[in-house]
């Protein structure tokens, strides 16, 4: 059962030709992390390597919500928040069809080292080495943690049915030891069996499906376009536990990507709807003083005053859902929401009601639709009019196409990531990509405008995937992953020459076609970057390092990324 899934997993990731027991690796990170970061992500990624590794085979370290590998996003993540929430995954997986208490044993000695303040008495590996550097950019001011320590989840996964119990003694036991060392809020160690394994598979690769109880409901006048409409109260308590919690106490914060704005922390409005939660009475008028949520569903089954929502988003009520979620403690059976329920399948009914719905913010309702119709155009322009070879995904939704067989899931490409793509290649900005959220706030509306070419945001992702398939198959060594964006830049570089893109539609696809050229042919890829690209990357890192500055930090920072441009310009004049 699990070498059929493991099978499938390794077409859908293009992940053939890694070893079994390296594939069950990253076959048993993608599992278990999805059951914390529900966006998409390369497993292989989070995955070690090589020896001298402690017995850890994949980690994470996830901060409010975003999950993390490299100790430089950790430090920028933790510098920009005030009060984060961190959970630190770990993870041992094994193809043997039994659990050992060694193991556990000899993962909880290492992680007692690893993790706690003193030096790690053992040669460990680079990967290792990059851990320990995560915890500590968590640790480094602890002021930002006096609210709560990080979590600790260790996951031992292997292809076994039973766990002992000894297995479970051991790994109480382990959970003691590392509890001991005062540097986690909880210490959590589980072993992972074949049928939650196959569990998690599933609930990763597919929609999020909801039953939702709602006592108190109308139904709505019939509209064009929507199948059925319902005004109701839910329970505030039942919200949380239904739909907005996952089945591992975390939010589901993909719920929210339609929304315009994310959630905004504790501002006065959000300020005022906790407030309101922690006072007895006031909550209890909680209903009619907040304007509640507004669900969209593709589909929906009614079975009396229970709701079955599968493929859903929470289009308005981001704000209100979090604050919701964070005070869940102070819920009771007299805290009720108002939602409104639009179960529909035209996705031009869903748009206007996103816009609709969204008007409060600065976008104006014609900006958002204009922008809505770019994204749909975008998707309809990387899925038709190419061959197979050449065909892309361009997921406008969360898990779009996680339940399609016949879509090799390295070739979806989300929004974030293809937003990445797009400022490291035609705006300029490989090294601000690491700040994302910064970059959006300053750049953000240049985006996804009606007026710009799609086959430029095509060509941005044809060139991610090159990258990524040529470091996914060792084509690239994968200590150079942290400088992709650069790459991707300079390709355009080298293959255009600076200066800014072509605004015409010839001159446009003209251009964007010479670069196709070369990222579809896997062996000119190869060449470009391998044997010309390469050499002035590394003399970049070579000169950052001599200045004291590691690679997670210099591919940060705009000298490296001019000097990775001068470098290219001397060899080729361009």
């Amino acid at each position: 059962m699990i070498q059929s899934l493991l099978e499938a997993f390794q077409q859908d990731q293009d992940l053939t030709e890694l070893p079994e027991a390296e594939a069950f690796e990253a076959f048993a990170a993608y599992c278990v992390l999805n059951s914390y970061y529900n966006e998409p992500f390369n497993p292989d990624t989070y995955r070690t390597g090589g020896g001298n590794d402690l017995g850890i085979d994949a980690y994470a370290v996830l901060i409010d919500g975003q999950m993390y590998r490299d100790p430089t996003d950790v430090q920028v993540a933790m510098q920009e928040r005030r009060r984060p929430q961190v959970q630190v995954v770990i993870i041992q997986a094994k193809t043997s069809s039994k659990f050992e208490t060694k193991v556990i044993s000899d993962l909880a000695e290492n992680l007692g080292h690893l993790c706690g303040a003193e030096a790690i008495p053992y040669e460990v590996s680079d990967d290792v080495k990059g851990l320990r550097e995560c915890l500590d950019a968590v640790y480094q001011d602890p002021a930002r943690l006096a609210g709560r320590l990080p979590e600790l989840h260790v996951r031992y996964v292997t292809t076994g049915d039973q766990i002992a119990e000894m297995v479970h003694r051991k790994a109480r036991s382990a959970e003691r030891h590392l509890g001991k060392l005062n540097r986690f809020e909880t210490v959590e160690v589980r072993c992972v069996n074949r049928p939650e394994l196959r569990a998690l598979y599933q609930q990763a690769i597919s929609t999020v499906e909801v039953t939702v109880p709602v006592p108190k409901q109308f139904a709505m006048p019939t509209a064009p376009g929507v199948e059925q409409s319902f005004v109701g109260l839910v329970g505030a308590s039942e919200l949380v536990r239904t739909v907005l919690e996952d089945d591992s106490g975390k939010l589901r914060e993909n719920l929210f990507e339609s929304n315009v704005r994310a959630f905004q922390g504790y501002n006065a409005v959000n300020s005022g709807i906790r407030d309101t939660l922690r006072d007895p009475v006031k909550r209890q008028r909680f209903a009619v003083m907040n304007n509640g949520i507004t669900i969209v569903t593709r589909k929906m089954n009614r079975v009396g005053d229970n709701f079955v929502l599968d493929d859903f988003q929470i289009v308005n009520g981001c704000q209100t859902c979090h604050v919701l979620f964070h005070e869940r403690d102070q819920l009771t059976d007299q805290v009720y929401v108002s939602v409104h329920i639009v179960h529909s399948k035209d996705e031009d009914v869903i748009q206007g009601i996103v816009a609709a719905t969204n008007q409060q913010t600065p976008v104006s309702a014609e900006d958002l639709a204009a922008r809505q119709d770019f994204h749909k155009q975008l998707e309809d322009f990387f899925t038709l009019g190419w061959d197979k070879p050449h065909r892309l995904f361009y997921e406008r939704r969360a898990k779009q196409y996680s339940e399609r067989k016949d879509v090799e899931k390295t070739r979806v490409i989300s929004r974030p990531q293809l937003s990445r793509a797009y400022l490291a290649m035609f705006m300029d900005e490989p090294s601000r990509v690491g700040r994302y959220q910064d970059l959006m706030k300053a750049r953000g509306e240049e985006l996804y405008a009606a007026d710009q070419q799609p086959i430029l945001y095509y060509t941005a992702a044809a060139t991610w995937y090159r990258l990524e398939w040529l470091i996914r198959n060792q084509r690239v060594n994968r200590g150079y992953r942290p400088t992709q964006y650069h790459l991707m830049a300079l390709i355009r570089q080298k293959l255009l020459g600076p200066g800014a893109v072509p605004t015409h539609d010839k001159a446009v696809t003209k251009a964007c076609t010479r670069i196709l050229d070369v990222v579809w042919d896997a062996e000119a890829a190869e060449k470009l970057v391998v044997h010309e690209l390469l050499p002035v990357i590394q003399r970049a890192i070579d000169a950052e390092r001599e200045a004291g500055v590691p690679l997670g930090e210099a591919v940060r920072n705009e000298r490296f990324a001019e000097r990775a441009r001068r470098e290219l310009t001397s060899i080729t004049g361009r």
